[in-house]
C-alpha cells in the first residue's frame, strides 16, 4: 500500500491539473467574447456541424437504402414542430424520429 502522503500528493496534482484544464478555456475566452470572429463562430458553427452530420448520415444510410421519401417527410415534420412549438429540441427530434420509424414500417 502506498504511503498516504504520496496518495494525497497524487490526488492534489490530479485535482490541480484537471481544474486548470477545465478553467483554461473560459479564461481564454473571456477577452474574446466581444470578438467578431467568436460571435460569428458561435452563431454559425452549431448549424454547420449539424448540416455536415445530416449530410453524412443521409449519404451513408438513407440514400443508400432508398428511404428518401420517409426521411424527407420526417425532416419536414421535425422542422415544423421545432419552429411551431417554441424550439423544443427534444420534442421536435422525438416526433421526427417517430415519424421516420412509423413511415418505414408502413412504406
Amino acid at each position: 500500500m502506498p504511503d498516504p502522503g504520496y496518495l494525497l500528493a497524487v490526488l492534489a496534482t490530479v485535482f490541480v491539473i484537471t481544474f486548470a484544464l477545465r478553467a483554461l478555456p473560459f479564461a481564454v475566452l473571456r477577452p474574446l467574447r466581444q470578438s467578431r470572429f467568436v460571435v460569428t463562430m458561435a452563431t454559425w458553427l452549431p448549424a454547420g456541424i449539424l448540416a455536415i452530420l445530416a449530410a453524412a448520415t443521409w449519404q451513408s444510410t438513407v440514400a443508400a437504402d432508398g428511404q428518401t421519401v420517409a426521411a424527407l417527410i420526417a425532416v419536414v415534420v421535425t422542422a415544423a414542430v421545432h419552429l411551431t412549438c417554441g424550439r423544443r429540441t427534444l420534442l421536435s427530434v422525438g416526433l421526427g424520429t417517430l415519424t421516420y420509424i412509423g413511415l418505414l414500417s408502413v412504406l
